[in-house]
């Protein structure tokens, strides 16, 4: 089964324009309807930028190589950070168990060579991968790890390749590429993505209501989660923005039920935020290694409009390179 990115550069790693292209606002077209989930990430934008190039480039890589898809991406020829421009990933499912996902990656692929690096890939290991055909007649290209289920993989053109967690996800994405249907991407994803900003490298809009029902979170002896915990459950969407560029900016918006529900939620992250910016002396003192992830909570604030509630940070690149390696 493949698994969400790590966006802990949480949720992961790991995300687009669209096939035909959509413009910076648009969802995919070949999004599924079914998604509650959608991911982008500017892949060139990120791995071109200075920041990335000189502090993460090496750790972005290790985070692509430990994925299932980028696995059958590299048995494919595709050089994930020289061939990818833009990727989208729509995953849909209650659970990690049931949760089926899509990805759709945009760049300059070339057909003949993609297939010429698959039939070695398939001669070297062929219990691993091979080809199939859909009912179209188009080749897909599987991969099956020892453990978990198959992912499947189509050249759609020469600028669209789209890889499923099962064969009829990845179908579907060839015949809606065929057809003349606008994104059939929910409307309330749409709305969400409408207003991204055109330079953000990643983000994530997440359709939540109801997931945070029964959620339970840990007790801490130093932090009282509570009034997070209290307010999660009258969130309605989720959505995450990164843009990289000199520095890193970070924005998190909860999405809530009514307005009363928002403030509920800014006074639980400002409560919270609060308390953390208390325990970072004590943290710095216990271990000097810790002052850049203090001065990072430093610039942690949560603000409220509407519906809505902003948490939002900044990462510098020196910040960022001290994390990284905090005995340079």
């Amino acid at each position: 089964m493949m698994r969400l990115p790590r966006l802990g550069l949480a949720v992961a790693v790991a995300g687009l324009l669209a096939a035909q292209t959509a413009r910076a606002g648009e969802p995919d077209k070949l999004i599924p309807a079914d998604a509650d989930t959608i991911t982008f990430v500017n892949v060139k934008q990120l791995s071109a930028s200075d920041i990335i190039k000189k502090y993460a480039l090496e750790q972005l890589k290790q985070v692509l190589a430990g994925e299932e898809r980028t696995k059958l991406i590299e048995a494919m020829g595709i050089d994930a950070l020289k061939d990818i421009e833009t990727m989208w990933m729509a995953t849909a499912g209650k659970d990690m168990e049931e949760q089926k996902a899509l990805v759709i990656l945009h760049g300059n692929f070339n057909k003949e060579k993609i297939h010429r690096a698959f039939a070695t890939a398939v001669r070297k290991e062929g219990d691993v991968y091979c080809t199939v055909k859909d009912s179209s007649g188009a080749t897909l290209y599987k991969f099956q790890p020892e453990e978990g289920n198959p992912t499947y993989a189509v050249v759609i053109d020469e600028k669209t390749v789209v890889i499923g967690t099962d064969k009829t996800i990845t179908v579907a994405a060839v015949e809606q590429a065929k057809s003349e249907k606008k994104s059939q991407a929910k409307p309330e994803l749409a709305a969400l993505i409408k207003p991204m900003d055109a330079k953000a490298t990643i983000y994530a809009v997440s359709l939540v209501k109801g997931k945070f029902d029964k959620v339970k979170l840990p007790a801490q002896d130093f932090i009282d989660l509570s009034g997070l915990e209290k307010a999660l459950p009258n969130t309605d969407t989720l959505s995450i923005v990164i843009k990289v560029g000199d520095d890193i900016q970070l924005e998190v918006v909860f999405g809530m039920k009514d307005a009363e529900s928002a403030e509920d939620m800014n006074k639980a992250m400002t409560d919270l935020i609060q308390t953390i910016k208390g325990l970072v002396p004590l943290l710095v003192a216990g271990d000097a290694k810790m002052k850049p992830l203090g001065d990072v909570v430093k610039t942690l604030k949560a603000t409220t409009k509407d519906k809505n509630v902003t948490l939002s940070a900044k990462i510098t690149g020196e910040i960022i390179g001290k994390l990284l390696n905090p005995d340079g």
